[in-house]
């Protein structure tokens, strides 16, 4: 398939993309790795008059552990991720979503920001980003702005980043000791398949075992990423064990709304939410009791 003709511009730094963007505006879109962009232009999904490049922009692939937060670059990639040592020692789930994601040539093109940009229910960064409650930087000629996450994303497609407007960092806070997360995704296969489901859960013990934070964040069960209050009410307070844990997956079967398509039924998403928010709270329980 043909791309549409489009005019393509490669700014180098950010200023220089934020006067294109708010030039162009809607007419235009950001394109960091491409893995979605592009694909989504072929099938004519997409036909932007102007696509802005971002990755010749040094200051949006750094990342640094700085002030308390792990800092990542729009543009760091995915492959990187996996391989940051910050990242892995610090936001461990985050380094799961990463390995997880498509294929080694998917993961070497495609980047932190572009997987949040594309705002798919069946990506694999958005949970874990949404467990450690992850913020991210937007900037524009009219400045930056910060924004949670939780509130990033509207509908399928959809996010609240306005069209003069590019994803330029996430900011994730470093866990305090007695916390752990961990991430699970369920393909048909093991990469270049969209997930079925995908659950991310994370947990912060006191001083006294008993969970004083908890956020279960579920993928491909809804319109967008979803926390899961209902499983989240039930492990606040408690002690963590497997009929505790148990009773939080019951519970996140209700807080979903799976459809029925080509890949499973409601039904079989709505168990498998199930099955991996237990899992996904025993990896995090495991993390949590090394740290404390």
């Amino acid at each position: 398939m043909l791309l549409p003709k489009f005019k393509f511009h490669e700014p180098k730094t950010e200023q220089e993309a934020c006067q294109i963007l708010t030039e162009y505006g809607d007419k235009a879109r950001p394109i960091a790795g491409g893995t979605d962009l592009v694909v989504n232009m072929k099938k004519k999904l997409m036909s932007p008059e102007h696509v802005v490049s971002l990755s010749r922009i040094a200051s949006l692939k750094g990342l640094q552990k700085e002030n308390g937060f792990v800092k990542i670059g729009a543009c760091f990639t995915v492959a990187d991720m996996i391989e940051a040592k910050d990242i892995r020692e610090n936001v461990n789930a985050l380094s799961a979503g990463a390995a997880a994601l498509g294929s080694p040539l998917v993961r070497n093109l495609a980047t932190i920001g572009g997987n949040l940009g594309s705002a798919r229910p069946a990506a694999d960064l958005p949970p874990p980003l949404m467990a450690y409650g992850a913020t991210l930087i937007l900037k524009s000629g009219k400045g930056k702005r910060n924004i949670a996450i939780d509130d990033f994303f509207k509908s399928p497609g959809t996010t609240e980043c306005r069209p003069d407007e590019f994803i330029a960092e996430i900011q994730v806070l470093t866990p305090p000791a007695g916390a752990g997360a961990g991430y699970i995704n369920l393909g048909a296969r093991k990469a270049q398949d969209c997930n079925i489901v995908n659950v991310a859960s994370f947990i912060c013990l006191n001083k006294s075992g008993v969970i004083d934070t908890a956020r279960v964040i579920l993928g491909c069960v809804g319109p967008v990423h979803l926390r899961a209050p209902a499983a989240e009410k039930i492990l606040m307070g408690e002690k963590p064990d497997k009929v505790l844990f148990r009773q939080a997956a019951d519970a996140a079967k209700t807080d979903c709304l799976p459809i029925t398509d080509f890949r499973g039924t409601g039904e079989y998403k709505r168990a498998m939410v199930g099955v991996l928010t237990q899992r996904t709270l025993e990896i995090a329980l495991d993390e949590a009791k090394k740290n404390n």
